[in-house]
């Protein structure tokens, strides 16, 4: 009886121990905690030996388990900072937050709501009545996950995606770089949002649910004639939908919704065009093909490190006589 009782009880505090440390290492700071786990199991299985006490094993296991939620401790991130300062980027509607690490950052029109997990800052400014101090909250956007993100991080020049603007924007899949284009317009801007997945798109409406100023439309882009009804004149398309013959959507698209000088944004995955050659020619061939359909590109920029051979290019359409110089 008292062998059987050590022999689970060992068995139970050792994996006790297992978890404790694994999982605590997701956050650095837990990973030292989880450590505990392991001491645990150990003097589970001493006390095993007592026979019908061996289950003291499996509490050991379960003392392990708080490592791993150390880790979840690490995660509050940038709002942990005790001294956040958000300041205006270049672009207007962007903000920079600068704690201990800096991150880019836009001003929430849904305060307290995460549209995919991202973190929040929450930053005291003076209130509008001038007395006392309100609270702004802020999403912190990551280049990994947006091209636009990692385009301003890569410098690009100018985006035009601004307050008040109104953005026709191709590829919006699950609404997460449309949340933040979305908080840049704000109230007065719109952004009109065309996915072509019914599966993705459904995050999309949920998303627009929340935010008055986002039109989610579940088309193909193809055929913009199927939403012209939706869309009214825009001042920026912006393309991210990975298909070989993107420009030719962007065009069409642009030739009935786009304002004449109005700009776009495009994002090409070399990849998605041709595999088989390398990314600078596809990038090449694409703007030229863009030139040729009244695009004028002012601008192309890779975007590495965030993605691989992806680029950015920003320009204007249908520039109007007067302006060409």
């Amino acid at each position: 009886m008292s062998g059987r009782g050590f022999g689970r009880g060992g068995a139970r505090g050792g994996r006790g121990g297992g978890r404790g440390g694994g999982r605590g290492f997701g956050g650095g700071r837990g990973g030292g905690r989880g450590a505990p786990g392991g001491r645990g199991g150990g003097r589970g299985g001493g006390r095993g030996f007592g026979g019908g006490r061996g289950f003291g094993g499996g509490r050991g296991g379960g003392r392990g388990a708080p490592g791993g939620r150390g880790g979840g401790g690490g995660r509050g991130g940038m709002a942990g900072g005790a001294k956040v300062v958000v300041e205006p980027h270049r672009h207007a509607g962007i903000f920079i937050a600068r704690g201990k690490e800096d991150a880019l950052v836009t001003l929430n029109s849904t305060p307290g709501k995460s549209v995919y997990g991202e973190k929040r800052i929450s930053v005291d400014v003076p209130a509008a009545s001038g007395e006392g101090t309100e609270k702004v909250e802020y999403r912190v956007w990551n280049p990994f996950r947006s091209k636009i993100a990692a385009a301003i991080l890569g410098g690009v020049d100018n985006i035009w995606i601004q307050p008040g603007a109104k953005v026709l924007y191709l590829g919006g899949a699950s609404g997460t770089t449309v949340s933040h284009v979305s908080d840049i317009v704000g109230p007065t801007g719109a952004v009109y949002a065309v996915e072509f997945s019914h599966r993705v798109g459904r995050d999309l409406i949920n998303m627009a649910k929340s935010r008055t100023n986002v039109v989610p439309i579940i088309e193909d882009a193809r055929h913009p004639l199927k939403y012209r009804m939706l869309v009214p004149m825009v001042d920026v398309v912006f393309a991210d939908v990975a298909q070989p013959d993107q420009a030719r959507i962007v065009a069409l698209n642009a030739s009935h919704f786009l304002k004449n000088g109005g700009h776009f944004v495009i994002s090409i995955k070399a990849s998605c065009i041709d595999s088989t050659a390398a990314p600078e020619a596809v990038f090449a061939r694409e703007v030229k093909k863009l030139q040729q359909e009244q695009f004028k590109p002012a601008e192309q920029l890779t975007l590495e490190p965030y993605e691989r051979d992806h680029a950015v290019v920003v320009g204007t359409y249908r520039v109007p006589k007067k302006e060409k110089k």
